[in-house]
């Protein structure tokens, strides 16, 4: 089981060093660009490199988490999780200005599918009381309330109302998602660990 945490913790860190570079690269305003327009800029392909990345990360940890014999929901919430950030990347975004295709469409749904997939199986081991539940618990509210804010401007904008004075950071509050959602599957992952330095105990749970 050890050799599954540390080959997704691998790929965890790998994956944002992709991520990393890719900004360092593009250029772009990381507070009002979101992550997928990053595709089309300069080193556009370490996105999906990066996305994939942490696809494999993710199955890693729940193939770990299912032979510690965790809820079970908390880990096909993981698998979900993972490929939904597969699809991501494998189906981009379309370019600004151009309609919705059905890449552009497979991309915007399984995003919503992963950011709302990753703080249920967080929440779901804070119910029973997992280690770490208190730190886990404040970086899923983190999670959802970004989500919130980055979901609720394309809400409104359905209905037609317009929000030409309202400056919201689409970019920056996208990213709190991704790095929060990424912190409660390292968390997830340091559970088991420590489940394992202690004797090998059957239960992720304090």
């Amino acid at each position: 089981m050890k050799g599954l945490l540390v080959s997704g913790f691998a790929a965890i860190g790998t994956g944002t060093g992709a991520m990393l570079t890719l900004h360092a690269e593009a250029g772009l305003d990381p507070f009002h660009s979101v992550i997928s327009e990053y595709a089309w800029a300069s080193g556009g392909w370490l996105l999906p490199a990066s996305l994939t990345l942490f696809a494999l990360g993710s199955a890693l940890i729940a193939e770990a988490l299912r032979r510690a014999g965790t809820d079970r929901r908390v880990v096909w919430l993981l698998v979900a999780w993972g490929t939904c950030m597969f699809l991501i990347g494998a189906f981009p975004t379309d370019r600004p200005g151009v309609p919705l295709s059905l890449s552009g469409g497979i991309h915007r749904y399984a995003a919503l599918a992963a950011f709302l997939a990753m703080p249920l199986a967080g929440m779901l081991l804070v119910r029973a009381r997992m280690r770490y539940a208190p730190a886990m618990k404040v970086l899923c509210g983190v999670a959802l309330a970004a989500l919130l804010m980055v979901v609720v401007p394309y809400i409104v904008r359905m209905f037609g109302i317009p929000l030409e004075n309202t400056d919201i950071p689409a970019g920056l509050t996208q990213r709190v998602v991704v790095v929060s959602e990424l912190a409660v599957l390292g968390l997830i992952g340091f559970s088991i660990l420590r489940q394992r330095s202690q004797g090998g105990r059957s239960s992720i749970l304090a």
